[in-house]
């Protein structure tokens, strides 16, 4: 009788999307405490700006030598000392109630920098190991679920740290989540393994994994990686490549959604819906739950579709293409009055995004084994720059035309601009070239 595969992959993953859950809590402490922190240290708008946008930026540098560490140190490594440093400097602003307002701008200002800093191998990371310990025909679940960690972050998070900060203070807030952060790092190095060296993963397990498209060496302790210094010609192997360009861009056009989403989205509807700021606080939770359950599900199809006999590169784009149909009926809210209507097109928009968010299921589908945590970093720094973008062309076409009819048609356009990067411009999805000598011989060649 043959052995019957064990499960540990699955811990693994609960493992992502636990940590991916606190990483998106610790993004949002300072948004959660920040009427109160504003007020206890006199802070100005102005100041409150500046703070918040030391994480995006931070965040986007961060990309490429985040990825290059994870394929320098391996997934393993390179993420717990993440965890605990993002959980530290989360700890260390606690303390700025203490210093001078000018002395508190600046260290908050630092703080999150290094936060942002911090955290940006986690994604990269998570794909990573999600190429690492699933089939292809899994990973599509594996990447839907620690994505749709973000969303479940707010729900989960959200209110905690808000009792919190009613009930003891903004300065907790810090405590609380930066302890659970330093504590989850050490669970980390006890639970995360390559999977050859996973102590109760047995060998139909790693057989069902390798044979199923897994890169179960990648973080083998002893395989050494031949390329794990950046150099030019992975850079060219990567941004050469029109899927691998189709997809970075397109990670661009759906994170334009998510953060209209995050930024503007409760001040929509308090500034062009009327709504109170504790009832839109409670109704922008709501597209959240929807983008949760978005992501997962689309996921889930889109591995099914695997297992039902269609090509990757259908199961992929499939659920993105409809997601992101869905995401762009956002532009009717400037058609309707009634505000559950608003709420429920916003819901509908936000479901849209979390079930066609696929790129990180692509990008553990086609990245050269070698560079998985570079190609990564540049797919998240891709991404994450609509993080900067978006918040100031919104302001300034709000700022300009007096309402959000324009900037509702904005972020649709990105829908539409998704569809075509992966229609036009990705092609078929498969794994390139690992070989960065062969690409570049590929490349002068075309």
């Amino acid at each position: 009788m043959s052995e019957k595969p064990t499960r540990i992959r699955y811990l693994i993953l609960l493992m992502l999307f636990v940590v991916t859950t606190l990483n998106y809590a610790d993004r949002a402490t300072l948004s959660i405490v920040g009427s109160s922190l504003q007020k206890d240290l006199g802070l100005d708008p102005v100041h409150m700006g500046i703070i918040f946008s030391a994480f995006a930026w931070a965040y986007v540098i961060g990309q490429i030598p985040g990825g290059w560490l994870l394929d320098r140190f391996g997934s393993k490594r390179v993420y717990a000392w993440s965890i605990f440093l993002w959980s530290l400097f989360t700890l260390l602003q606690a303390g700025v109630g203490f210093l001078s307002v000018g002395a508190a701008i600046v260290t908050l200002f630092i703080l999150r920098f290094m936060v942002g800093l911090a955290e940006s191998p986690s994604f990269p990371g998570n794909s990573r190991i999600a190429a690492a310990w699933f089939p292809t025909a899994e990973r599509g679940t594996a990447a839907g679920i620690f994505t749709s960690a973000q969303y479940f972050a707010t729900v989960l998070f959200a209110p905690l740290m808000g009792w919190i900060t009613y009930h003891y203070g903004w300065h907790y807030v810090f405590l609380v989540m930066g302890g659970i952060g330093i504590v989850m790092s050490l669970i980390w190095l006890k639970t995360i393994h390559a999977p050859r060296q996973h102590p109760h993963v047995n060998e139909a397990e790693l057989k069902l994994i390798s044979e199923g498209g897994g890169l179960i060496e990648m973080d083998q302790i002893g395989v050494q990686n031949e390329f794990t210094r950046p150099r030019l010609v992975h850079f060219k192997q990567l941004l050469g490549s029109r899927m691998m360009l189709g997809v970075f861009i397109g990670q661009y056009c759906i994170n334009t959604l998510s953060y209209f989403f995050l930024t503007w989205f409760p001040v929509y509807l308090v500034q062009a819906r009327g709504m109170s700021i504790l009832k839109a606080g409670f109704v922008a939770s709501l597209p959240a739950i929807c983008g949760f359950a978005g992501g997962v599900l689309g996921g889930i199809i889109s591995d099914a579709l695997i297992r039902r006999g269609h090509s990757l590169t259908f199961a992929r784009k499939a659920p993105l293409v409809v997601g992101m149909l869905m995401s762009m009926t956002m532009v009717a809210c400037n058609y309707v009055d009634a505000e559950w209507l608003v709420v429920g097109i916003m819901a509908v928009a936000y479901f849209g995004k979390g079930f066609g968010a696929v790129g990180w299921a692509v990008i553990a589908d086609t990245a050269p084994k070698h560079i998985a945590g570079l190609c990564g970093g540049l797919f998240n720094g891709f991404g994450n720059a609509a993080g900067i973008t978006t918040p100031i062309v919104i302001g300034a076409i709000i700022a300009t035309t007096g309402s959000f009819e324009g900037a509702l048609i904005y972020v649709s356009a990105h829908a539409i601009l998704a569809i075509l990067c992966y229609l036009v411009m990705v092609g078929k999805i498969q794994r390139i070239d690992s070989d960065p000598q062969a690409s570049a011989t590929t490349l002068a060649a075309a």
